[in-house]
């Protein structure tokens, strides 16, 4: 059965997409820790994170990289990773605007943002991204 990652990589449930390549793909996370809080997948559905074949995991880690780059231009803040991997059966990592360590705990209230605020901040990093 598919995830619900996979079901965004092929376009069967709405998402905020940041970023895309051939093998991976960025979209904002739908309950966010912070503005522009992103989730960074392969395309290729695979569980667990370290499981990945190493040409997927260097491509992931390049992909999220960049996308880690047009976070920071759009916010300001500093960008920090999370890999957790127990909420969705697809290795993913998370991109997380900070300031303060604080910010970086998921057990932290998460934002409410509506979909048009969330369509303004993906619009934002996605050009930040292509300006690259």
């Amino acid at each position: 059965m598919s995830s619900i990652f996979t079901k965004i990589i092929e376009r069967e449930i709405p998402a905020h997409i940041v970023a895309e390549d051939d093998d991976n793909i960025a979209f904002l996370d739908i309950n966010p820790l912070s503005v522009g809080h992103t989730l960074v997948i392969p395309k290729k559905e695979v569980d667990y994170l370290f499981d990945l074949e190493d040409e997927t995991y260097t491509s992931l880690n390049l992909f999220a990289k960049k996308v880690a780059i047009a976070i920071k231009k759009v916010t300001g803040k500093r960008i920090g990773t999370a890999v957790i991997g127990i909420e969705v059966p697809h290795a993913h990592i998370h991109l997380i605007p900070f300031t303060q360590m604080s910010e970086l705990n998921f057990a932290n209230q998460k934002l409410r943002l509506t979909s048009e605020e969330l369509s303004e901040v993906a619009s934002k990093i996605k050009k930040a991204f292509s300006d690259k």
